[in-house]
């Protein structure tokens, strides 16, 4: 951040890959609404974009370069829209730039609220209640690692591993045999203490702000003890030793799933592997309403980034039919990340408001309305 010297505002630098699909088009609204809100708080936004995703991959085979990693460093946040194209083999850009993004910038921390909005149904009744959980999900290590490979033609894996992580350097060698040979993938997981200790500080952390008495570890810890159980028992240990006003309880991710189901009023802050998180928060996003609502952040010490959940949905890029308000939402918890509480209140009210108040023909396709991507941005924006 840096200050007009004239005007003695704050302007702040945000990063933006508007990537794929739907990206460029719901980014442009949150854009709209992030600028605005910025502005009741006499603070100014600078944007700086960045090309990445899959057109810039096919035309000039590059994902993310490194200098672009280092020139990022300097921005105070990072605004995503989408990444992912059937035209390039799914794992390459995601990997090449939702990860490495994460990774280089030590994002341990990926924050997926789930709240009920105004007049948008649910699929489960929620008996005039209003769904308000988070995942608090850990964001670096786990199967998502990369720790491993596909030996297609049945060959003995012996592999060279390295990585660096926030806290840690990795080094080692996975070497595998099959007999009789045969092709094989493997995937290798890790949970370290220093991971699961600093995400557990974060949840409990989050629950406190919440006025919430229990933190609900999500774990499979029976199935896989010796990486879900080091999970499992490091997070009961921090919480227990440091949050003595906190619950804990553990809850394997098949039957939590479950109980979300018959009743997504049930949990509030619900602490999980890289893994389980993934999942569990779509499910939650679902629950709540539908991915065109659901906001998420990735938060560490570095650079964080803000993205909707949603994805680059290729078959309606372009007809307008995109629903904004995720991305919207995400810019409200970019607002929040820069501690301007004000503005990001502002525009979460704003979309309360719009629908509220707006008839179904004014809504989002997603919510059965016809304003188009454009539209409903600007209905938001009429109210911050």
């Amino acid at each position: 951040m840096r200050q007009d010297m004239q005007q003695l505002r704050p302007i702040y630098h945000i990063a933006v890959i508007a990537g794929d699909g739907i990206g460029p088009e719901v980014t442009a609204e949150a854009r709209r609404a992030v600028e605005a809100a910025a502005s009741l708080e006499d603070a100014s936004i600078e944007w700086f974009d960045y090309p990445f995703g899959a057109a810039h991959y096919l035309e000039k085979g590059e994902i993310l370069p490194g200098l672009a990693l280092i020139e990022m460093e300097d921005a105070n946040a990072l605004l995503l829209g989408a990444i992912g194209s059937p035209q390039v083999k799914p794992g390459i850009l995601e990997r090449g730039i939702i990860l490495a993004l994460r990774f280089y910038f030590d994002q341990y921390i990926n924050l997926r609220p789930a709240k009920s909005l105004p007049n948008v149904p649910t699929p489960v009744p929620l008996g005039g209640k209003m769904m308000d959980s988070v995942v608090i999900r850990e964001n670096t290590e786990d199967l998502y690692m990369g720790l491993g490979g596909i030996y297609d033609d049945g060959e003995d894996c012996d592999t060279v591993l390295g990585l660096e992580r926030g806290g840690y350097s990795l080094r080692g060698k996975l070497n595998l045999s099959l007999s009789p040979n045969m092709p094989f993938g493997v995937q290798a997981a890790l949970s370290t203490r220093h991971g699961v200790t600093r995400i557990t500080r974060y949840a409990c952390e989050t629950a406190i702000e919440r006025g919430e008495d229990r933190v609900t570890i999500v774990t499979k810890s029976n199935a896989a003890p010796a990486l879900y159980g080091f999970f499992e028992d490091t997070a009961k240990r921090v919480i227990e030793r440091e949050y003595p006003s906190l619950k804990c309880e553990a809850v394997n991710v098949d039957a939590l799933c479950y109980h979300l189901v018959r009743d997504p009023l049930a949990y509030g802050v619900l602490l999980c592997p890289n893994l389980f998180g993934d999942i569990v928060s779509d499910l939650q996003a679902a629950l709540a309403g539908g991915m065109g609502a659901a906001a998420s952040a990735n938060i560490g010490r570095r650079l964080s980034m803000f993205e909707p959940v949603h994805g680059s949905a290729p078959d309606i890029a372009g007809t307008g039919r995109a629903n904004p308000i995720a991305a919207i939402l995400s810019g409200a918890l970019l607002l929040r990340h820069l501690k301007l509480e004000k503005s990001a209140g502002a525009v979460e009210k704003a979309v309360n408001k719009y629908l509220e108040s707006s008839p179904k023909n004014e809504l989002p396709f997603e919510f059965g309305g016809e304003f188009s991507c454009r539209e409903v941005g600007g209905a938001i924006l009429k109210r911050i």
